[in-house]
């Protein structure tokens, strides 16, 4: 059933954004379209520019590679970095895979930077124990993510800790293990700093084979002074 329609001209992210703050939108459905490789970076810009700048949760769908509607694969990846907005995604996940008999996989990426200054002079040992460190902290983290969904009522089918850079390695893990939906949370900032967000849940919508669900806190507009958003 439909509460009411709306009819906007103008530059649809940005309509978009606006009309969901308006009327007080708890969630964003939109659709994108399910092309593969190089398609979908270009083809998502919308739908990605939405993600990064709306005030609440946005589910960007695609079809399947078979047609299957959202969420038939029965599979639902969250991941996560430990934040206060991973929390809230990791309830979401909770709520969806107990409404659809879904099987709900974890996965958490690290990176070591070989880039920072501190390893240019850094022996191999040094360099092994810092690598076994992060892992440590990786693992630690992930084992927290578990007790969150036990928490929330969920169980989690597996868990995956993966290596390099956190977009690549979600979307490339959810065509791996046939996901029907990424689940991830994203920074509830506003304004100018929603903008300024390095954004992994962006890139992730636009290259994932599946529907992602982007989950934040929802808020209200607020207004950003230069110097907070690190313009001046």
């Amino acid at each position: 059933m439909v509460a009411q329609s709306h009819f906007r001209a103008g530059r649809p992210a940005p309509e978009i954004v606006d009309l969901a703050e308006e009327i007080g939108a708890g969630l964003i459905v939109m659709a994108s379209r399910g092309l593969g490789g190089i398609r979908r970076a270009l083809m998502g810009r919308v739908s990605s520019s939405v993600v990064r700048h709306a005030h609440c949760p946005v589910l960007v769908v695609r079809g399947e590679k078979d047609g299957e509607p959202v969420f038939s694969a029965k599979r639902i990846l969250l991941a996560t970095d430990g934040s206060g907005e991973a929390a809230l995604a990791a309830q979401a996940a909770v709520d969806l895979a107990n409404k659809t008999n879904s099987d709900i996989h974890v996965v958490h990426v690290w990176r070591l930077d070989y880039g920072d200054p501190s390893f240019v002079v850094a022996g191999p040992e040094y360099m092994q124990q810092v690598q076994e460190n992060l892992e440590q902290e990786a693992r630690k983290l992930l084992d927290a993510e578990v007790l969150r969904v036990k928490a929330a009522g969920g169980s989690v089918a597996q868990i995956h800790l993966r290596t390099g850079k956190p977009d690549q390695e979600i979307v490339d893990l959810a065509e791996e293990i046939g996901t029907g939906l990424i689940l991830m949370g994203s920074r509830g900032l506003g304004g100018i700093r929603r903008v300024l967000m390095g954004s992994v849940s962006d890139s992730v919508v636009r290259h994932a084979h599946c529907p992602v669900l982007v989950v934040r806190k929802e808020e209200s507009k607020e207004e950003v002074r230069p110097e907070e958003a690190g313009l001046v």
